[in-house]
């Protein structure tokens, strides 16, 4: 598959996504013109209307050096400018990780120098201040321009062994296999991270590139593995067809790349790159394809990884291949597999992710609304036929569905009364709830933690107060478990309550779910613990590493415990919504009902027209029920009610 046909393919994704954020805002303008909407619910839908506006499509690159890695970043996404885009030449090119994407505001390249590692300062919080990069502003009309400024990603620079042991960028143990020994200066990269922003078409659909310069950059980086690879929506690792699957390479698979999955491995795959290194074996075209067939069974074996997402390439004849418009030579790269796994697979992988996202996050709200909408239509049709029915010129008859609705009206009244006082029940058990995860609580619980964590002056010592904070965070979440359930069993009796006490059309209540933060929670437990006993991490300068390693960690798991902070209050604010809808639009029926039973009680000819005005009023809940079921159709919706 050419370039040009991944390209169509992205177009067709983000056409696809736009389609989905129209069709939620008809939802959303939906729901303001039949009077549904409440803050709770409009809270919801622009959250997934940023989400989906801000979506963009992740692919990590990840590789040892000299494995081909930027000149394959270069062939699969930016041969149409004619030259070698990001630096790519023998030995090693990118020396810091790279962030590609479209920014709207202009073209440049940002770069963060390497002596902000010094900092106890997360690479989130950097990006959040731009003043602290240094910024180079590129000339999208010229390549050339672009091309020298992308140099700057391979700036190294020399610096006493001291300060590189600081940077964590000095391995004793590697630098005696080279045979260096206490050297006066260490060569070191320039910058820590660098973020580029240029309009490409395929930049500007969505795509976002993450290519990471080798293990030690990704041992050294806690936010690489534990934040930036795993929400990559692919891992591209690169080999080396002529090495296969060598020492590093295996130990930067198994933990940076695998674990940055949860040891899941979808949306992993393994660019064997550097096949034309085999092209002129003397062994001819059928050993040149045997020695391809045999590389890749090897390392599906090590990599424990089917042979299908291993693919060889040549990275370095493909991007020739498109530059010359070499059909023949781009044939002969193989690269077409590749990009069409990465049009397929990634993409329809997204597709779904996105989906199953709509679903879970305003799936209850539309589900409830046709139910709402279609217990209105119901009950409209049931009193016209009622109504068709009675006898009016029975006084009686006419008094006595007077009486039966006053009566009604009175229920209506004990019923408010019940729901609030439901409701201040609820307000008691729900604030119980938000407060268990507080930040006080969780801020008081890190803090205590990181003062034990200074004094300690042993690996071992900081591993046992590091296995304490985790375990402290799981008895707070465990305390929320149990206020859960119980806010749970409230919210399903007040429900019930209402259907068998006061005959409401039964509405499942949408009920808090802590299961999502509790995986999370284990997740980055997990994570930390294998990335604290890595070789790399133990051979590095400890506190560069482990402080860094852990403050990343310590801010993640609380990232995961507000953001269920506030999915609980946000919860608690719309649960008992649908009630509310529902005790609305019963008043409105029993006020109706009244106001027609009145003037056909003052004038016999008011039964026609109260007839004619039933019928005109199904006219409209009919359209609004169209409507809503049209918008369940372009939303995607897997359960259509």
């Amino acid at each position: 598959m050419r370039n040009l046909e991944f390209k169509d393919q992205l177009h067709e994704y983000a056409e696809w996504r736009e389609k989905l954020i129209q069709a939620i805002e008809m939802y959303q303008e939906w729901r303001t013109r039949y009077k549904l909407s409440d803050a709770h619910s409009t809270d919801t839908i622009l959250n997934i209307l940023n989400g989906l506006q801000n979506d963009r499509i992740t692919l990590a690159f990840a590789a040892e050096f000299s494995r081909g890695k930027t000149e394959l970043i270069n062939s699969l996404f930016f041969a149409e400018t004619g030259v070698r885009l990001l630096p790519s030449s023998p030995g090693r090119t990118t020396m810091c990780p790279t962030e590609i994407f479209y920014d709207p505001k202009g073209s440049y390249i940002r770069l963060l120098n390497i002596e902000s590692r010094l900092e106890d300062v997360s690479l989130m919080e950097y990006k959040q201040n731009p003043d602290r990069w240094t910024q180079i502003d590129l000339d999208c009309d010229s390549p050339t321009q672009m091309q020298e400024a992308f140099k700057e990603l391979v700036a190294a620079k020399n610096v006493d062994k001291n300060m590189a042991d600081k940077l964590g960028l000095w391995n004793e143990r590697e630098a005696a296999e080279q045979g260096i020994i206490d050297p006066e200066k260490v060569e070191i990269p320039c910058w820590r991270h660098a973020q580029i922003s240029f309009p490409h078409p395929l930049l500007k659909e969505g795509l976002s590139i993450l290519d990471t310069p080798g293990l030690n950059a990704l041992g050294t980086e806690p936010e690489l593995t534990l934040s930036m690879l795993p929400s990559a929506q692919a891992i591209i690792f690169v080999l080396a067809a002529d090495t296969g699957v060598t020492k590093s390479d295996l130990e930067m698979w198994k933990n940076h790349v695998c674990n940055s999955r949860g040891n899941n491995k979808q949306g992993l795959a393994v660019v064997m790159n550097k096949i034309d290194s085999m092209w002129d074996d003397l062994a001819g075209e059928d050993g040149y394809e045997e020695s391809i067939i045999k590389q890749i069974k090897t390392s599906a074996t090590i990599l424990k990884l089917s042979e299908d997402l291993i693919f060889p390439v040549s990275a370095k004849q493909a991007l020739l291949a498109k530059v010359k418009s070499d059909d023949a030579l781009l044939e002969r790269s193989r690269l077409a597999k590749l990009e069409n796994y990465l049009s397929t697979s990634i993409l329809d992988q997204r597709r779904q992710i996105l989906i199953e996202t709509v679903n879970k996050d305003i799936g209850f709200l539309i589900s409830e609304s046709f139910k709402f909408t279609k217990g209105k239509l119901a009950n409209a049709e049931d009193q016209l036929e009622e109504f068709k029915k009675v006898d009016f010129d029975n006084a009686e008859m006419t008094g006595k569905l007077m009486s039966e609705t006053r009566d009604r009206q009175n229920t209506y009244m004990s019923n408010v009364e019940n729901f609030q006082a439901s409701r201040k029940v609820f307000t008691v058990q729900a604030k119980m709830l938000i407060d268990s995860f507080s930040k006080d609580r969780i801020d008081t619980i890190i803090a205590a933690t990181k003062q034990d964590m200074s004094k300690s002056l042993t690996t071992y010592g900081m591993k046992q107060n590091i296995r304490k904070l985790f375990d402290d965070l799981r008895d707070l979440l465990q305390d929320s478990v149990d206020i859960t359930n119980e806010t749970r069993r409230l919210v399903k009796a007040i429900h019930l309550k209402f259907q068998d006490e006061h005959g409401f059309k039964p509405i499942e209540p949408q009920l808090f779910s802590i299961k999502e933060y509790q995986f999370e929670l284990e997740q980055v437990f997990e994570e930390g613990e294998l990335f604290r006993s890595s070789a790399k991490t133990t051979m590095t300068e400890q506190s560069m590493v482990v402080n860094k390693l852990y403050s990343t960690l310590i801010s993640k798991a609380a990232a995961i415990l507000q953001r269920a902070h506030n999915d609980a209050a946000s919860w608690s604010n719309g649960v008992l919504t649908p009630l509310m809808h529902q005790l609305k639009d019963h008043k409105k029926q029993i006020e109706s009902r009244l106001q027609m039973l009145r003037k056909i009680s003052d004038s016999k000819g008011a039964v026609s027209e109260s007839i004619v005005n039933l019928e005109a009023e199904l006219a409209p809940l009919k359209k609004q029920k169209t409507e809503l079921a049209m918008i369940i159709k372009a939303v995607h919706l897997t359960e259509q009610p």
